[in-house]
């Protein structure tokens, strides 16, 4: 038996942020378990808990869709950092912790009793390429003429990211997701008016890879988001970000730029605990 829980993250009330799956003590299980567990459990993400390889960290992730491991996703590395310390894990540093995955080392830091991780080197940024721009903007269902600008955003699970005039028109969209064709994983952002909430921005995540079509709440999207709109000159070094409202959820992400570092940050609840026997791989 292997102890489980399931975190609610980017949310302080339970079932409006976007849910994590996640196993403790996992060093005696192998891969294909693994991978056969995510899919059982149907959730964008199921991370498994490990003792690290290197010494710097405090624990080792892996990180599960239903249908692939990921080498970094945000939101289950919050909600894997709130489990593993709920479950008893003391960090090296007090405030810090180190988590070890496919990307390497994320150093996760607390302020004011939420946790940020800090957002790891984009695998590919920089401008999308006009034709690039048409075909993603075709496939969320606007013309290329309503992109303000565009990004590769890609730091793990391959985002490319538009940004609309506003939050209305982000909020508007019902993508054709089978359209997307080369471009999998989409990123859609637009600033909210002022005074009209309290968020700065509104952010929607596309996929069609797996078998949800949008993702509530997305810590890698977020944390791509911010190093390109804040060095980009469209959104200030500190700003919060609304995602998950078309599907009903309240999430937000607090992003904020410190010494050249992007950290993202967000409330987690512990919504499930228990313990889940895993079969052995026949």
């Amino acid at each position: 038996m292997h102890q489980f829980s399931q975190v609610d993250v980017f949310t302080s009330r339970f079932t409006y942020g976007n849910p994590v799956a996640v196993v403790h003590d996992c060093d005696d299980l192998p891969e294909e378990q693994m991978a056969a567990f995510a899919r059982w459990t149907n959730l964008s993400e199921t991370t498994f808990l490990l003792t690290p390889t290197d010494p710097e960290a405090d624990y080792r992730l892996r990180i599960f869709t239903t249908a692939r491991e990921l080498p970094f996703a945000g939101h289950p590395t919050l909600g894997s950092a709130r489990a593993w310390l709920a479950a008893g894990g003391v960090a090296r540093s007090d405030g810090v912790l180190v988590q070890e995955c496919g990307v390497g080392l994320v150093r996760l830091r607390n302020v004011a009793g939420r946790w940020a991780f800090a957002a790891p080197p984009l695998l590919r940024g920089g401008p999308v390429a006009p034709d690039d721009v048409a075909e993603v903007a075709a496939a969320v269902g606007v013309a290329p003429s309503d992109v303000v600008d565009a990004q590769w955003a890609d730091n793990g699970p391959g985002w490319v990211a538009l940004l609309l005039a506003s939050a209305d028109h982000v909020l508007a969209l019902d993508p054709v997701l089978p359209r997307a064709g080369r471009f999998p994983t989409i990123g859609v952002v637009g600033p909210h008016r002022p005074g009209t909430s309290d968020a700065d921005v509104e952010v929607r995540a596309f996929t069609s890879t797996e078998a949800a079509s949008e993702d509530p709440v997305t810590g890698s999207l977020n944390a791509a988001l911010g190093q390109w709109l804040i060095a980009a000159g469209h959104l200030p070094t500190s700003y919060v970000a609304a995602q998950g409202t078309r599907l009903g959820r309240r999430g937000r992400v607090y992003v904020n730029l410190e010494d050249d570092q992007v950290w993202v940050a967000g409330d987690t609840v512990v919504g499930v605990r228990g313990e889940v026997a895993l079969p052995s791989i026949e």
